[in-house]
């Protein structure tokens, strides 16, 4: 991919995130005008590396408003065997080095590293039993992934797109300094890089960004939608909280589970062939559409989607309409006998075709959960196979929520150790 000097500065500054490295670098810092990008204090920093909501501006009615430009790099240890105390203390060195230059928020830089199963089979003692941490596996018998079995992940984001560039380049590139900190150890000093994948979310950025293979050329998406399918997401009423998933015992208290999905979006028929109330009753329920609860982006909804009114007799409410909705099917699944939501989404779009320079409408789906198997069971509710049993115009993907409209390409599941274990832990790490 190439930059287009000529692009508006929102889309240029996503293109410069997208394509990385030294040049994509200086070109977004020339284009950049937003004052300094505050510097860190490592000691201020929260035990938790997923402890987010509290470092991120909320909108009117309190929701998250997730950083709009996101890093991933999937990266394996270049050495066999378990890590030594060398690699360990270099992998600290270098993401200390973040924690100095930047503030831990959405205007500086909120980072994460998170170990893959293959990962912990490095070594001969197993994982703690507060800690389960399986191999990823097909959730339903019409998806077939690639699976993330790279050593681990590290998660970059920000508003600012210059601070993710210059994060990225620290830690992989060859700077000698960032934000004002010197740059002593970088992660490829331990690890190669072995996919790079990009993203952004916030009301106007899919807008910008939907010249993209999967979205219809009549450019469908409203400009106030922070996700490509046009409507809000990430309610803090349906979300769960930082605690809630938050691993309470053992070395790893303080960490969490992470399944990072990768889901292809075609969107041609979603607004070619659906209305506005059918595309509410396929993402909400049909309860949403009949009773006219969403209006435009969904904004109106406030905090919560109201989807919990909308839970029981699923299958004979499916029967009456000819159509079930995504998030009535999965938050079936996605509540603990409490009432409490089991599951804390922080999905974000992108235009990355892994290895192709073509744009390509996906989603990276981040979900953080105590257990994997706690995001297990909710995907595997969102099948609705229950409901297809039961009602026949449901169909395998067609009338079921948005299955008819996105397709898994790659799925993998990690541990996000606390903060003290964040630098190549061993399975039974000594606080």
């Amino acid at each position: 991919m190439v930059l287009d000097p000529d692009l508006p500065r929102r889309q240029f500054l996503r293109a410069a995130v997208a394509v990385g490295g030294a040049g994509a670098l200086a070109a977004c810092q020339e284009r950049v005008d937003d004052g300094a990008t505050p510097t860190g204090d490592p000691a201020a920093k929260p035990r938790r590396q997923h402890a987010w909501r509290d470092h991120v501006p909320h909108d009117d009615s309190g929701n998250s408003l997730l950083p709009e430009h996101q890093v991933l790099l999937y990266v394996n240890l270049d050495a066999d065997g378990p890590p030594g105390e060398d690699a360990r203390a270099t992998l600290e060195t270098a993401l200390s080095t973040l924690d100095r230059a930047y503030e831990w928020s959405a205007d500086g830089l909120l980072h994460t590293v998170a170990y893959s199963p293959a990962y912990f089979d490095r070594y001969d003692a197993d994982l703690p039993p507060s800690v389960a941490l399986p191999e990823p596996r097909p959730l339903s018998d019409f998806e077939t992934p690639t699976f993330d079995t790279q050593d681990a992940v590290v998660h970059l984001a920000s508003n600012r797109p210059d601070a993710v560039l210059a994060a990225d380049e620290a830690l992989t590139g060859d700077r000698d300094a960032v934000n004002g900190e010197p740059v002593d150890a970088r992660l490829t000093d331990v690890a190669t890089v072995d996919s790079r994948r990009t993203g952004f979310v916030g009301a106007g950025l899919p807008a910008d960004h939907q010249d993209a293979a999967g979205i219809p050329d009549s450019k469908p998406v409203p400009e106030q939608s922070p996700l490509f399918m046009g409507f809000t997401a990430g309610f803090v009423g349906n979300q769960a909280t930082e605690d809630y998933v938050t691993i309470e015992e053992g070395p790893f208290a303080g960490g969490t589970t992470k399944v990072i999905a990768n889901l292809r979006q075609r969107l041609d028929d979603w607004y070619g062939e659906q209305s506005y109330d059918e595309r509410v009753a396929e993402l909400f329920s049909p309860g949403h559409a009949e009773e006219g609860l969403v209006e435009g982006v969904g904004t109106n909804l406030g905090d919560d989607s109201g989807i919990d009114r909308f839970l029981d007799d699923v299958a004979d409410r499916a029967r009456e309409a000819g159509r079930v909705g995504h998030a009535q099917k999965a938050a079936r699944a996605n509540r603990d006998d409490d009432g409490n939501v089991r599951l804390l989404r922080r999905h974000f779009e992108s235009t990355d075709d892994i290895g192709s320079d073509d744009a390509v409408a996906s989603l990276h789906f981040p979900s953080l959960q105590r257990r994997i198997s706690e995001f297990e069971r909710v995907r595997e509710a969102m099948n609705g196979a229950d409901i297809t049993a039961a009602t026949p115009a449901v169909r395998q993907r067609v009338n079921n929520g948005i299955l008819e409209y996105i397709f898994v390409r790659r799925r993998g599941n990690f541990l996000v150790p606390p903060r003290r274990h964040r630098s190549l832990p061993t399975p039974r790490p000594a606080d």
